[in-house]
């Protein structure tokens, strides 16, 4: 019936040949649009994150009296968030800047901010010969440049097919998903001990010791998120120590330089200790905290290097991974760090508001203990006041803190762990009684 279909066609070229042959019924446009989108029925909805589902329920309790110290951000005496004044100061002058521009930044950034940025962590002393440095988009993108970075390049241990990367456990949670997302083996080693709310020295020196020689180690450079505990130069040394014996590759997460104690020298002391000893570290900076920088997305990543032309092939690689993952970084923030680094008053400015910025934390720190307290707990709460910057990890259970949420309206994470950023003098009496109520007569140690 081909050759008479086609005869008639020709014959008859306004006539319909589907009525000679057997055909379905023709697809309607919504038909073929349920067809072509069919994959997406099939996508399962995915698990709010921890920290920003916590912040979602927050806004949504209606309680008058409800307190968020779950989020990782300072906040003032009054828990509003707060621009520092040079940082704002740095913004004005930036308006002001006839000649600026809204264009691209280079593949690696702003090199005068990445200068600023690595002389603010490794020492205003410091020689960047053998530095290479990029701009990335804060702390987040840093390790996610570097573990891409390590997967492609860090020679793999025999008998593995990734590379492995050990986080400190606990750790900041998004380290995990980061690390697993650019193709590292993640694993764990053993950083707090519950059983005395402090350092697991021990474990820790254990775990990387027995690490396949070359894994890489995570290292937070202060401030470790979420314990806020640190270990001391002495373990510091000791740690150093381990790692060089054992040919690992350091990658330190710096995310509260100035923030943790209000001295950036001092909080940059263990990241400059091992560079002096002469690991080739691998730095992931963040402008986020201790310039209040959230929403800037502002931070550098950095390897330091043997040489020059070891320094040239490191930059040639991490520009092939940023080019086809964002192109290039935005300029805003990182003109507000040169800005502020740039001017000796904006830089006196720009520490004591630092300082300003632990001082409060401190202080809260301290009077959540000495308010515990007096509302009658019994409770060991030392290890609160030992610990350091933005969070206290309390030793709480998950069991403890979800009953402060749903009894008295506190949001925080299941770990226990508080941001003393969300604590001022109109709060502190509640939270402390409401801490008192869930953990009396049980224990914060396990």
């Amino acid at each position: 019936m081909k050759f008479l279909a086609a005869s008639l066609v020709i014959l008859f070229p306004s006539a319909s040949v589907r009525s000679l042959a057997v055909s379905s019924p023709p697809v309607t446009s919504r038909e073929a649009q349920a067809n072509k989108m069919s994959f997406l029925s099939s996508i399962p909805e995915g698990p709010p994150d921890a920290i920003l589902g916590i912040a979602e329920a927050f806004k949504a309790c209606t309680d008058e009296n409800k307190v968020n110290v779950c989020v990782g951000a300072y906040r003032d005496s009054a828990g509003k968030p707060w621009i520092l004044p040079s940082v704002r100061k740095a913004e004005e002058r930036l308006l002001q800047d006839a000649s600026a521009n809204k264009e691209y930044a280079p593949i690696a950034g702003d090199a005068a901010y990445v200068n600023l940025a690595l002389k603010f962590a490794y020492g205003a002393d410091f020689n960047l010969d053998n530095v290479a440095g990029v701009q990335s988009l804060s702390g987040t993108g840093a390790c996610r440049l570097g573990g891409h970075f390590f997967s492609k390049f860090a020679p793999k241990p025999a008998g593995l097919d990734k590379v492995p990367i050990y986080v400190p456990s606990p750790t900041w949670g998004n380290h995990i998903k980061i690390f697993g997302e650019a193709g590292m083996d993640v694993r764990r080693y053993r950083y707090y001990d519950s059983k005395t709310n402090r350092l697991d020295y021990d474990g820790l020196i254990e775990d990387l010791k027995d690490a396949p020689d070359g894994s890489v180690i995570l290292l937070h450079a202060c401030a470790h998120n979420p314990t806020g505990c640190d270990p001391t130069m002495d373990q510091w040394n000791d740690i150093s120590k381990v790692i060089m014996s054992k040919s690992h590759h350091v990658f330190f997460d710096s995310a509260y330089q100035g923030f943790a104690s209000g001295d950036a020298e001092a909080d940059a002391a263990a990241l400059r200790f091992f560079v002096s000893e002469g690991h080739n570290v691998v730095l992931a900076q963040s402008f986020a905290k201790n310039f209040g920088l959230y929403g800037e997305r502002t931070g550098t990543l950095s390897v330091v290097c043997n040489s020059a032309e070891e320094k040239l092939a490191v930059m040639s690689q991490l520009k092939l991974i940023i080019r086809p993952m964002y192109s290039s970084p935005p300029i805003h923030g990182s003109s507000i760090v040169k800005t502020v680094l740039t001017d000796d008053n904006l830089t006196t400015e720009y520490y004591s508001n630092c300082r300003e910025m632990a001082d409060r934390i401190k202080s809260m720190r301290g009077k959540l203990v000495e308010t515990l307290k007096s509302v009658g707990s019994t409770h060991d709460w030392s290890h609160v006041t030992e610990q350091i910057g933005m969070f206290a990890f309390t030793g709480m259970s998950s069991d403890m803190c979800d009953e402060l949420t749903s009894k008295h309206s506190i949001f925080l994470t299941r770990d226990g762990r508080i941001s003393l950023a969300g604590l001022n003098d109109g709060n502190l009496e509640y939270v402390a009684k409401a801490i008192h109520s869930v953990s009396d007569g049980k224990s914060i140690t396990s």
